[in-house]
């Protein structure tokens, strides 16, 4: 009896003992679930109010293709966007990616918070965007960011006023003033503008359009340079003709836009898509070429918004991989979004989305050629930009010029200022 039950006790403990043998040796053999990881996507709203389900549906079509990796999109508005960004990389909580306006991943990158993109670019190809984009993007030897949509500056005009002139789109400086002059009367007049960021962007356009700019060929402060001042007087000389609304000082960009639409201005400097914001004058709308300057440039201002990658991060690999995949997937933020930018990627500026609107495709081939960064002459970019654009200094400025006020008063004023901003 003793022996039997003996046995049985030794036959359960070595069923036991074979059971865990196996089960050891399963677990050792069997595959580890991959565990989900969470990346956090902070987006501005570059579009109409469609884009950001938009941005949202394409972040979730990823999600579906990629199960290990979970991104949730945060849409971000522009009202408060830079304490937005600075707040949370100082507190700890920066977003893995994001994107965001032309000069904040350099100023970034400098404080330390950015991963560079080289990698990445090369795995594009650099052939996928245009050599001064990547270049607006290079600091310290990396690119800091990858270029995403491009703010062309253009001068949209009323078909319908120049056509009853009997004017022909002006193609140079002189064709211009005078056509604004001779368009201006009876309550209407040749130039409607701003007193904000978007008026200051006449600035920088018509001194880049004249071969200067805010900076010269070492860096330092430009705006005084003979290039620039001639074409600052030539804003000053459009005011004197009484060709500018006087209102413009005062004017918010929608302001002046709606100005435009209702036909109360021939002209008008917006972004390369403003015209689709028209309604019923859309029809009325046209794109002049590049303003000829009278030494001969052909050139404007643009600005190359990007996304970029934080180091905060604890997925680099997984973030690059999505910054990819959104870049390469981008089409539909235009053709359902809306983008108020043109693309980067030359891959999807070749879509006949593109290429089969005339007002784009003109820009496309008339401006992009010529279209300069803000650090123009300089080349490259620098953390300062960021500070310089929204400094507020050239909004009083262009305010100044629309006032009537003399120009080297308000202009020396500006140009100490941006010497003190750039420390020389």
């Amino acid at each position: 009896m003793e022996l039997t039950t003996f046995s049985a006790r030794l036959s359960r403990r070595a069923a036991l003992t074979l059971v865990l043998a196996t089960g050891l040796f399963v677990t050792s053999i069997a595959p580890v679930a991959a565990q989900q990881i969470t990346l956090n996507f902070w987006d501005m709203i570059w579009g109409d109010k469609a884009y950001p389900a938009v941005a949202q549906a394409l972040v979730e079509r990823y999600n579906k293709e990629n199960p290990n990796v979970k991104v949730v999109y945060r849409s971000v508005p522009w009202s408060n966007w830079y304490e937005t960004y600075v707040t949370a990389i100082a507190s700890g909580s920066a977003p893995d990616i994001s994107t965001g306006g032309g000069f904040q991943a350099v100023q970034f990158y400098d404080q330390g918070a950015i991963l560079p993109v080289d990698d990445l670019v090369k795995k594009i190809g650099s052939s996928e965007f245009k050599a001064s984009a990547l270049d607006a993007m290079k600091y310290d030897n990396h690119y800091v960011g990858l270029p995403w949509a491009l703010n062309v500056k253009v001068i949209l005009y009323r078909k319908d006023i120049l056509e009853a002139a009997n004017i022909k789109p002006p193609a140079t400086f002189e064709e211009f003033r005078d056509a604004a002059k001779k368009t201006t009367g009876n309550g209407k007049f040749g130039i409607v503008a701003a007193g904000d960021a978007s008026g200051a962007h006449w600035i920088s356009h018509i001194a880049i359009a004249n071969g200067g700019g805010l900076f010269n060929k070492d860096g330092s402060a430009g705006l005084t340079s003979e290039r620039s001042k001639e074409a600052l007087q030539f804003l000053t000389d459009l005011v004197k003709d009484g060709s500018v609304n006087p209102a413009s000082a005062g004017y918010t960009n929608n302001d002046a836009l709606g100005a435009f639409f209702r036909g109360e201005a021939t002209f008008v400097l917006a972004g390369a898509t403003a015209a689709s914001q028209a309604g019923d004058a859309r029809s009325k709308i046209g794109i002049l070429p590049p303003l000829k300057g009278p030494h001969g440039d052909v050139q404007g201002l643009y600005f190359v918004n990007n996304i970029m990658a934080y180091k905060q991060t604890q997925h680099p690999d997984e973030t690059m991989a999505f910054m990819k995949w959104w870049s390469d997937n981008a089409l539909i933020l235009w053709s359902d979004g809306h983008v108020n930018n043109l693309p980067a990627r030359q891959s999807i500026a070749s879509n006949s989305h593109f290429t089969g609107d005339a007002d784009i495709k003109f820009v496309q081939d008339n401006y992009l050629q010529g279209a300069k960064t803000l650090s123009q002459a300089k080349g490259g970019t620098f953390p300062l930009l960021n500070t310089i654009d929204g400094d507020g200094f050239l909004w009083s400025l262009v305010q100044a010029i629309w006032q009537g006020q003399p120009l080297d008063g308000p202009l020396g004023t500006a140009q100490s200022h941006l010497e003190e901003v750039l420390g020389k």
